[in-house]
Formats: structure tokens, C-alpha cells, sequence
């Protein structure tokens, strides 16, 4: 058996090894493993959610509330994902959850800090390294609110941390250690845009300098099983060195992309009912209660919010074919799309959004991973750690699983061809 190794940079809830799992099991030889060295993730509910989610022995350390805050008191930490938290933000909650999020670091073996990552901090022999990088300053809406920065060297942006990753991978080159078989890269696809091309070339060929041939894929979920309209650029490296079989090996990944069959790009899987994922068994008293709790006030705003949005479910029962993108946000406009939803027993609006449980099913994450972040959701802050609007914030960070088992599947392929050539 092979077992494929993986460090995950950036790695938000897991998205990268839920999809790896997936492409393990469906090859049903169980020829291939894998297993995630180390993650590095800065948010503490990402933090958490990832462990909840990927970590089937849930036993917490046996740790003190001194203890813990003592091993937490160094580390640079996020309660929002977008600034370090204050100490005392941290420290002032209770017992349980600074157990569970101290277990969830040492067990996830979680870097942290990406900006103080050292090139020899990445485990030697690697096979896979993924790093989507924050991208808050190259999407449009950052565009849209003064954020034309994007990822310029030294701009100090979110989406700037792009260049620590070039600074891990250099300093391994510096000592002469080995470097990652394949990287993958997910982003936006405005990284191709006019504002950010010639600092993503510049990217493209510090790769390409250290040993890397690169391919990338523009690739919708809508076109890989999942009834989300959501299109990303994937940027699959693959070391090939530069020895005397460095051309082979470039040929042979050509090659195998030639073909159409391996063509991403070109990649059409049956779609999944929106309607499957839709929770509208309201005689569930569960799926009822989080309907509920996403229903909006009935306010001007919120008609215009109807009125200006896809209808996933109207009035007369018609389901859509596909969401839009998942957002950070569904209390907004533009939004995912809404749901036809007149519960008479208050004076809400007539809709509700997207619950946070179908978010989580529209990124290809399953019922058990949200249910796991409900059973262990402690109290945080006079409220609850996993509240609606962070697993909302969640699910629209991170990266939709089917899209990313095609690239695993993909380096499973390209692997067996490879290895021959002693990559």
C-alpha cells in the first residue's frame, strides 16, 4: 500500500483531507493511504472544527486550565480569522473549550502561524503540500471596497501570506532538503484577472525555478456532482527536478493531461438534486429548528433580499437546478439563494437562507461532519462556539471536496506513472 503524506498550509475545516479520504475509499483495492503530517491554521473555530471533524478518537488531553493556558499563551491566534486575538479573548473561556482547543492543536500537529514556518518545519519526503491561501484581496468584493493590492510582494495583505509559502519552499531549497512531490494551489479565478496576473507569473515562475512544472484548472462544483455554482482556479505543481529526467517527466504529465478522459477542465459528473440537500422535512423537529433560526426578520431589507436572489424553493414548491457561491454570509445581498419558507407561528419574513447544515452539504461535507460540530459546541463568549454565522463563515471558506478529489484522484494517477523516474 501506498500512503501519500500530506501538509496542509491554510487549512481552514479540512476540505483537502476529507477529499483525499474519499478518493481512498473509493478505490476499492485499498491500494492507497494517506495521512496529514501537519496542518497550520490560525482560527480558532477552524481549528476545532477541523479536529471535530477528521479525528475519529475525540479524547480530550487531560490538561489543567492552567495547562492549558499556558501552552495557548505563546501561540498567535484568530477568534475571527482576520486579526490575532487578544490574550485575554482566549483566556477568559471556560475549561471545556480550552481542553478541546488545545487537543485540537496538538493532535491536529498544527503549525499555527504560517509567517514563522520554517523551510525544515516541513517533514522531508513530502508527497503533498496544499496552501489556498486567504482570498480576500483578490476577489472582486475585495476589489470592490479599495482592496487592489491583492497579492503585490510586501503589500502586508491576507492574500500576501501566498509569499510565505515561497519562502518555506526556497529555504528548503537552501538546505538542500527535499521538496513537496506536488503542491496544490485554490484560489479565485481573478487571479488570472489584469490586476493580479503579473504577480501570479511571477508566482508561476519562482515554481518553475525551484523544480516545478505547473498545470491549472478552472473548475466549477456545478460541473462535478455538487448544485453549487462556484468556480475556482486550481494550480497542481509537480516537482520534476532538474536532472536528466526532468523532460520525461514533464512529458509524461502532458501527456497524461492530454488525454480527455484527464482533462479537469473538461470533467462532467452527474449533478445532485439541489432538492436532496434542501432540509425541508419540517415534521423533523430538528431540520425545523434550524430553519427557524435562518429565518430573517420580515423587514424591508430582507424582501429586497428576497426579491433580488434566486429562488432555491418558491412558493409554489419549484427547487432550482443549483445554488449560487457560498459565502461567508447568507444575511446579505448578493447571497446563495433562498428558501420559501412561511411559518405562521411568527411574524418573520416569508424565506429563510440557507442553514448553516446545507451550506456545509453544498462544500461537499456530509450531515455527520455538521452534527459533530453541534454535539461539541461549547459555550463561548454568551453564546455558542459553532453560533449559525461561524459555521456559515465556515463553509464559505473553505474549498468544495468533489472538486478537490478530481486533483487528488489525479495525483494518485500521475504518482504510478511517475515514480519509475525516482521523483
Amino acid at each position: 500500500m501506498k500512503t501519500f503524506t500530506m501538509v496542509e498550509l491554510f487549512s481552514g475545516i479540512g476540505a483537502q483531507a476529507k477529499a483525499f479520504e474519499r478518493v481512498c475509499a473509493a478505490r476499492k483495492d485499498s491500494s492507497i493511504a494517506f495521512e496529514t503530517l501537519n496542518t497550520c491554521e490560525w482560527d480558532i473555530h477552524a481549528i476545532v472544527a477541523y479536529y471535530l471533524i477528521h479525528r475519529k478518537n475525540k479524547e480530550l488531553l487531560d490538561w489543567s486550565r492552567k495547562q492549558c493556558i499556558d501552552f495557548l499563551k505563546d501561540l498567535k491566534l484568530s477568534n475571527n480569522g482576520k486579526n490575532l486575538a487578544k490574550f485575554n479573548t482566549i483566556s477568559r473561556q471556560n475549561t471545556d473549550l480550552l481542553q478541546l482547543l488545545c487537543t485540537a492543536i496538538v493532535k491536529t500537529h498544527n503549525l499555527i502561524d504560517v509567517t514563522i514556518v520554517k523551510g525544515k518545519d516541513i517533514p522531508n519526503r513530502l508527497d503533498i503540500l496544499t496552501y489556498s491561501f486567504p482570498c480576500q484581496d483578490l476577489s472582486n468584493v475585495g476589489a470592490f471596497h479599495g482592496g487592489l493590492k491583492g497579492i503585490d510582494r510586501d503589500a502586508h495583505t491576507r492574500s500576501g501570506l501566498l509569499w510565505e509559502v515561497e519562502r518555506i519552499l526556497k529555504e528548503r531549497a537552501n538546505l538542500n532538503l527535499s521538496q513537496p512531490r506536488f503542491l496544490i494551489l485554490e484560489n479565485v479565478t481573478t487571479l488570472e484577472d489584469e490586476r493580479n496576473l503579473h504577480n501570479f507569473n511571477d508566482w508561476k515562475g519562482q515554481l518553475e525555478s525551484l523544480g516545478y512544472k505547473n498545470v491549472i484548472f478552472k473548475l466549477d462544483s456545478l460541473n462535478l456532482g455538487i448544485p453549487q455554482h462556484r468556480q475556482r482556479l486550481i494550480m497542481l505543481s509537480v516537482f520534476v527536478g532538474k536532472n536528466g529526467s526532468t523532460e520525461r517527466k514533464k512529458k509524461i504529465i502532458d501527456t497524461y493531461f492530454a488525454n480527455p478522459k484527464n482533462n479537469l477542465n473538461d470533467r462532467r459528473l452527474p449533478l445532485k438534486p439541489l432538492s436532496s440537500i434542501l432540509k425541508t422535512d419540517y415534521s423533523n423537529a430538528t431540520l425545523f429548528e434550524e430553519a427557524k433560526l435562518s429565518q430573517p426578520n420580515d423587514t424591508k431589507s430582507r424582501l429586497k433580499i428576497w426579491n433580488r436572489n434566486a429562488k432555491l424553493l418558491d412558493q409554489k414548491g419549484n427547487c432550482a437546478r443549483n445554488s449560487a457561491t457560498i459565502t461567508t454570509k447568507q444575511d446579505r445581498h448578493p447571497n446563495s439563494g433562498n428558501v420559501y419558507f412561511d411559518y405562521h407561528g411568527n411574524t418573520k419574513s416569508k424565506f429563510r437562507y440557507l442553514t448553516p447544515r446545507e451550506c456545509m452539504l453544498l462544500m461537499g461535507f456530509d450531515d455527520k461532519d455538521y452534527e459533530s460540530l453541534i454535539e461539541n459546541n461549547p459555550d463561548y463568549s454568551r453564546s455558542t462556539f459553532f453560533a449559525r454565522d461561524k459555521i456559515y463563515k465556515l463553509a464559505g471558506n473553505s474549498i468544495v471536496v468533489n472538486v478537490l478529489e478530481q486533483v487528488f484522484d489525479a495525483i494518485v494517477n500521475l504518482d504510478a506513472l511517475l515514480r519509475p523516474y525516482s521523483l
